[in-house]
């Protein structure tokens, strides 16, 4: 008796314990796994190593999902979960709000990004190294769309300049070519990419980054009002089994790296060494003191970059556009 009540006060107190520290214990997955078309936003690539890792790791399967992975375009993600034929996605934080506003029921439910990883690329020596350097120069964008778009507007605006100021140049995903023929005087580009390329091939760049001028809600996962609200715990076990792709890409990025071979056509017969270090400058975006958590002001900031570019014409409830309270 005495055995059992000390059993039942460690049981307890373990209970307690975690209440107090404010863990929501993820529930039980279905015996069957229900099929998830995730669109993804982007080609196959080596930046995606989390959600490979989660797959072949069996993470998702735990969850009681079998995750298909859809590479559309990111404005398309956004609409097909808002109307339901995607439960889940990959978009950033603008595209969430730009859907609200247009009564799209998309809700950004877990952070991968931390810091907005869009920057500007000049060649090293090129004198472009702030926003406000800008001014008079031809940029290279891959179109007037997503995150982008958005980052590059992000720093005009940080330097008080006008569209007018700068001549912006739409040439898809060809920064790499354009910056070395030079089309253009800078490409905007993904600082964890691009310019690894750039560099491995003879023309190391300056970056103006975006994150050193605004804090902005970058990619994440998102999913629409019905799912939040009338299946949590499908949420729950999709953004644990998530965080902990991206905590054993953390920990052991070489394996990543190898599982990723899996998933990107070519990627083996591609240069290694550039892929492996697209992986680790893509790793310092997605640390965080809690892996997932969304911070509030960088929704504030976002809404605020939208309202004067004037794609919101009004302010949208930021708290129904993202919410914390899934991440584990």
């Amino acid at each position: 008796m005495k055995n059992a009540r000390a059993m039942g006060w460690i049981v307890l107190s373990t209970w307690l314990a975690a209440c107090a520290v404010g863990v929501s214990p993820v529930p039980p997955a279905p015996t069957q796994l229900r099929p998830i078309r995730m669109p993804m936003g982007y080609i196959p690539n080596v930046q995606y190593a989390p959600f490979y890792v989660a797959d072949q790791g069996g993470y998702f399967e735990e969850a009681g999902v079998r995750v298909e992975f859809d590479y559309a375009l990111e404005t398309d993600a956004v609409t097909r979960v808002g109307a339901g034929e995607s439960l889940f996605a990959l978009a950033s934080g603008e595209q969430v709000l730009l859907a609200r506003a247009q009564a799209i029921p998309a809700v950004y439910v877990m952070a991968w990004f931390q810091d907005f990883p869009v920057a500007v690329a000049s060649p090293v020596g090129s004198g472009l190294r702030t926003p406000s350097d800008l001014r008079g120069k031809r940029i290279g964008i891959p179109g007037l769309f997503g995150a982008s778009y958005i980052g590059y507007r992000a720093l005009l605006d940080s330097a008080g300049l006008a569209d007018e100021d700068v001549t912006l140049e739409v040439i898809g995903f060809e920064q790499v070519e354009a910056l070395l023929t030079g089309q253009v005087d800078a490409v905007v580009v993904y600082a964890n990419n691009e310019p690894i390329q750039l560099a491995a091939r003879g023309m190391p760049v300056d970056l103006i980054r975006v994150s050193d001028y605004v804090e902005l809600a970058s990619n994440g996962l998102i999913t629409n009002d019905a799912t939040r609200t009338q299946d949590p715990d499908l949420v729950r076990r999709l953004v644990a089994a998530v965080v902990r792709g991206i905590e054993m890409t953390l920990q052991d990025p070489d394996s990543a790296y190898r599982t990723t071979l899996a998933y990107v056509p070519g990627l083996g017969d591609s240069a290694e060494d550039v892929q492996r270090e697209v992986l680790e400058a893509s790793l310092p975006y997605w640390q965080a003191a809690r892996l997932g958590l969304s911070s509030p002001e960088a929704w504030t900031n976002m809404q605020s970059v939208l309202l004067s570019m004037g794609l919101l014409e009004s302010p949208v409830s930021i708290d129904e556009a993202f919410t914390n309270e899934f991440v584990p």
